[in-house]
């Protein structure tokens, strides 16, 4: 009689000679499976991966990255190279203007530069591009499908599904951080006019998407030259964006302030007390819930502040930030509220100057 033990290598082994042995080659690497009948498990659940975002690629011969690294030759350049390391110019235009000027003074800062804000030979020795500065970006079928048009009144908005882009060139610039004027000036064959068709390929500003690397110790605004800046707890500037201020001196925080509260695409809650010239609010009576979106009148991003009504947040016109004045909070460009909102931590310190 077979000993057990015997009897149990013997069947195992069996097992094995019955199994199929194959082998394929990835690479130089073999890689060896058995494939064998699976075993009676329970399916694990099925989850939906949400819809990718169309990538910006980098409008080159081989959209490889540049070869040598280059210097930038004019303010194009200059503020999309800027853009990727968190200097923020607001909507890229190609023209030197005064954010722009603020923003390469901050770069030139930060890398112990003479802050001139102009693209003088060590501003332009130290700033120096390893990916073209335009590419092209394919409109995608989910790009069309979220265009809506825009209710006029508060009340049309509160009912509707979301605040999102209503046309195709208002969510490509947002995309790239760029003016809708620079956009049609870089696509002179596009008729702007007729809606565009998925699968449209435009040329843009190369920026990608912002990642400001480091811990935020301390949120700088200062009223006096609207900007906003971030600092680490070295006092190291991780990053810089232009920021419109309180249209009434009586209604902007001077002093230390705390962050309280952090969250993308926020709702909005519409008070009437808060518009006394509109005369919608004076017939409505009543606050009004209207839904998130980059329409949205704070944007896509809100950061509370431990002042009640006070905080920062994005805007549905990027342009007009630092330029045109709020009711009280800090407006930024809707892309600069993202790439500000991951570095907000409640207790987060917030310092304004005058």
């Amino acid at each position: 009689m077979m000993h057990p033990r015997l009897r149990f290598v013997f069947r195992f082994l069996r097992f094995l000679a019955g199994a199929c042995l194959a082998v394929s080659a990835v690479g130089a690497e073999p890689v060896v499976r058995f494939v064998l009948p699976p075993p009676p498990v329970s399916p694990e659940p099925v989850v939906e991966e949400p819809a990718p975002e169309p990538v910006v690629e980098i409008l080159a011969p081989t959209a490889e990255p540049l070869t040598d690294a280059q210097p930038v030759t004019n303010w194009l350049e200059a503020q999309v190279e800027l853009a990727r390391r968190g200097f923020s110019s607001g909507s890229i235009d190609g023209v030197g203007g005064a954010q722009s000027a603020a923003a390469l003074k901050a770069f030139q800062e930060k890398h112990g530069l003479a802050p001139s804000g102009t693209l003088d030979r060590a501003t332009r020795g130290m700033l120096v591009m390893t990916l073209p500065p335009l590419g092209e970006l394919t409109l995608s079928t989910g790009d069309v499908a979220r265009l809506q048009v825009l209710k006029d009144t508060w009340m049309g908005k509160s009912e509707q599904t979301a605040l999102d882009y209503e046309t195709a060139l208002e969510l490509i610039a947002e995309r790239v951080h760029a003016s809708p004027k620079l956009i049609q000036r870089l696509n002179p064959a596009v008729d702007w006019m007729q809606p565009l068709l998925a699968g449209a390929v435009i040329k843009v500003p190369a920026v990608g998407k912002v990642v400001i690397k480091g811990e935020a110790a301390k949120i700088h605004v200062r009223l006096a030259e609207r900007v906003l800046q971030v600092r680490d707890a070295g006092d190291t500037l991780l990053a810089h964006f232009p920021v419109s201020i309180a249209r009434k001196v009586e209604k902007r925080p001077v002093g230390e302030l705390r962050v309280i509260i952090a969250i993308a695409k926020p709702d909005y809650t519409f008070d009437p007390a808060n518009f006394p010239d509109s005369d919608e609010a004076k017939k409505l009576g009543r606050k009004l819930i209207l839904p998130p979106g980059p329409n949205n009148p704070v944007g896509v991003a809100w950061i509370g502040l431990d002042r009640p009504g006070y905080g920062i947040h994005g805007t549905p016109k990027p342009e007009e930030v630092g330029r045109t004045e709020s009711h009280g909070c800090f407006r930024l460009a809707n892309w600069d509220a993202e790439t500000l909102l991951p570095l907000a931590w409640v207790g987060l310190t917030v310092v304004v100057d005058p």
